[in-house]
């Protein structure tokens, strides 16, 4: 995440590093290279992975460098103590030059599908690696999850609320920023909202009744502050007595949280007090360790709760906290001479050469980039997002990406969003990347022969 500076290049696995040093000495630093990012198996309970974190990848390649104090650590570290001195000259000069292909932001995609095409020099491709699993994973599983929130929730709001249950502070910002991504109406992540244009909520905490010397006092002050926009944490003390001392002061309010206990019981018993009270537009919003099947079962059941707020185990996808995202290098070029690479090992294969998926209605279709598209009816999911290291086109907002996730999801068919049974997306390979892959494997074969 580099809204204002440079990326440190530093921020990546040691082995991308030295791999780029030995690239340089061997004299293939500037090969032309093919890298695929694709996720090997769905995780556990998902039949679809929304595409996420693509503007911070863009971010990323278009402004990582490496200063002089880094290139000064990497000649103290004894790993390159014997890097030719003019690789350290390409590290100087390092910019992303090649070109990236890409699913749009919130396309559901499917294991084995590339979502990203890196072609760049084989070294700036390479040093790469690291940061786009790390960012493309992480937002992808928080979308995803955050879309079946959504889902279950029928046309209820969800705000994102789970910064400080993130793994760190800055992955609740771009936890956020997915999890709006998926569906939700905005978050209570301040940055978040600067950053990326999300709305924001949130008003107090069980803290702040327990700072004044009544919850009344409390509620009084809040109301003063925030007029309409007041919402009330009605289960500090008792939370049937929470709602009568909110209700007793009146409008102007936007509603009241409840953050614990029985919640179908409790919103019944609130909703009540708050209509006995002439407050019948009084919202009631849930919290507290809610997930899509505590909402589910919550929805099924009829409780009176107009929105949700979602923490832990949004931004952890607790239930699927790992994605298996691959970046594999599939071809080669050196001298005008293009060579195709995979891997044939067992349960970890690829296929070569860089592909293209093909979206129809029932099923997608992976083909080689080269191939001519299919028959009529198909949309080409991949597509050019940098060139020579540029920007084709501004992306869109975060707003307009949410848009376009929800009107994906839509036309997935109807199984595939189920949260209860798992169903599997079908998923066709071209015969000529089957003939390729036969090509290959029967060189690969010879070679080590």
């Amino acid at each position: 995440m580099s809204a204002n500076g440079p990326v440190c290049g530093l921020l990546t696995d040691l082995y991308e590093l030295t791999m780029a040093a030995g690239y340089y000495a061997a004299g293939k630093s500037e090969e032309k290279a093919a890298f695929e990012l694709s996720v090997r198996h769905l995780p556990p309970n998902r039949n679809y992975i929304i595409a996420a974190g693509l503007a911070q990848a863009v971010e990323y390649l278009t402004s990582v460098q490496f200063t002089e104090e880094d290139i000064a650590y990497l000649r103290s570290l004894p790993q390159f103590a014997h890097a030719p001195e003019g690789f350290y000259d390409r590290l100087r000069r390092l910019r992303f030059t090649g070109d990236l292909l890409a699913v749009p932001e919130g396309t559901p995609v499917f294991s084995g599908e590339p979502v990203l095409t890196v072609r760049a020099p084989l070294i700036e491709a390479q040093i790469a690696e690291t940061y786009l699993l790390s960012m493309i994973s992480f937002q992808s599983l928080v979308a995803t999850k955050a879309a079946r929130i959504v889902q279950t929730a029928r046309g209820r709001a969800v705000v994102e609320f789970g910064t400080r249950r993130a793994h760190s502070p800055m992955a609740g910002v771009v936890a956020a920023r997915a999890a709006y991504i998926g569906g939700c109406i905005g978050t209570s992540n301040t940055l978040a909202g600067k950053l990326y244009g999300i709305p924001v909520y949130g008003t107090a905490a069980h803290s702040w009744v327990q700072a004044f010397p009544s919850e009344e006092a409390a509620f009084r002050q809040l109301q003063e502050l925030l007029k309409a926009s007041t919402i009330y944490i009605i289960d500090t003390y008792d939370t049937l007595e929470g709602a009568r001392r909110a209700a007793a002061l009146g409008p102007p309010l936007w509603g009241v949280r409840l953050d614990s206990g029985d919640l179908l019981a409790l919103s019944r018993q609130v909703r009540a007090i708050l209509d006995e009270a002439g407050l019948k537009d009084a919202k009631i919003m849930a919290s507290g360790d809610l997930n899509e099947y505590r909402i589910q079962d919550l929805v099924r059941r009829g409780a009176p709760i107009d929105a949700f707020g979602v923490g832990t185990e949004l931004v952890t996808s607790a239930d699927s906290p790992r994605l298996g995202a691959i970046y594999k290098l599939v071809e080669l070029e050196s001298e005008g001479i293009r060579r195709y690479t995979a891997k044939f090992s067992e349960d970890k294969a690829t296929y070569p050469g860089a592909k293209q998926v093909y979206r129809f209605k029932d099923h997608d279709l992976i083909a080689c980039s080269w191939e001519s598209p299919p028959a009529k009816g198909a949309k080409a999911l991949l597509r050019l997002v940098l060139l020579d290291g540029k920007p084709v086109k501004p992306l869109p907002s975060a707003s307009e990406v949410r848009e376009y996730a929800a009107r994906q999801l839509a036309a997935l068919p109807a199984p595939c969003r189920r949260l209860d049974s798992a169903w599997t997306y079908r998923i066709e390979y071209s015969s000529a990347l089957m003939d390729l892959a036969k090509k290959v494997r029967s060189r690969l074969g010879e070679a080590a022969s």
